[in-house]
Order: structure tokens, then sequence, then C-alpha cells
């Protein structure tokens, strides 16, 4: 299955996805169940007031995750299935030692983005690499069935 983005959709996914906040945030959660919004500072202790805001705000407005309560932010079907696209790559990455053999967590995710992010513009995944193949239609499918995450908003400029 391959469904072409535009330059601007595509780029705004790669943008969104690979942002070291929201994997934190996402991956947090997935290996440590929901977290109430006022231990967030306590529990991702390495990113700032702003970084947590913004992560939660994008977590919450592409619905990765919802506040549940009496226990705080919890993921979503998409956000579970995005913690699991996100456990792939990086998988993958530390088998092939990139973008370098000793790396964190959120710099393996975005390596992998940055050398899928041309292939989500075709009709087809000529340009990947065999060995990315199945990150490649992982990431396609995850992204046909969160086409908000591709969406541009009129007031928001990609960078």
């Amino acid at each position: 299955m391959s469904t072409p983005f535009t330059s601007a959709e595509a780029q705004r996914a790669v943008e969104v996805l690979a942002s070291r906040p929201l994997a934190r945030l996402v991956t947090e959660i997935d290996d440590n169940g929901a977290i109430p919004p006022r231990r967030l500072a306590v529990t991702l202790p390495d990113l700032s007031t702003h970084q947590l805001r913004s992560a939660s705000d994008t977590a919450r407005g592409h619905g990765l995750v919802r506040i549940a309560p009496g226990t705080g932010l919890e993921l979503t079907e998409a956000g579970m299935e995005l913690a699991d696209l996100y456990d792939a790559m990086a998988r993958w990455a530390r088998r092939h030692a990139v973008p370098a053999p000793v790396c964190d967590f959120s710099g393996r995710i975005q390596c992998v983005l940055d050398l899928l992010a041309p292939s989500l513009t075709t009709e087809r995944a000529d340009g990947v690499e065999t060995c990315l193949a199945r990150l490649h239609t992982l990431l396609i499918q995850w992204l046909a069935d969160n086409l908000q995450v591709t969406r541009v908003s009129e007031l928001e400029p990609v960078a």
C-alpha cells in the first residue's frame, strides 16, 4: 500500500513524528503507563516546561493521547500504534548502527524518518532501500490511518 503525500504533508508528518519531546512523551507513557499532567516535569525532567506543554498539546491535538480521569495522560489506539512504530524504527536503526553505533532513542527515530521522508511523496517506494521497505510500509499505513498528522494548517508555517 502506498499513499503519496504532498511535499508539505510529508514534511509536516516527519516534523511532528521526529519531535524529540513527542517521542519521549509517547514512549514514556507506552513503557510506564499514564502520567498525571502535574507529574510530567518530574517524569520527563530532561524536557523544559515549554517542550512538555508543546508535546502534550501536539499529542492531544493529533489524537495520540487523552486525559483519562483519575490517571492522567494515556495513549489512544493511534498513540499505541505510534509507540510500536517508534520501537520498530529504533530497533532497525540500532541494528544498522544509524546514525551512529551509540545514539539515543529519539535520535534513531529522527534518522529513520529522515531516510524515509523522500519516499512519502512518491506513488511507489522505489527510492527506499530494501532493508527499509518494512518500515516504509508501516509508516505509510500509520499515516494513512492518522491523516491529521499530515495536515498543515493555514496559520502554521512549515519550516
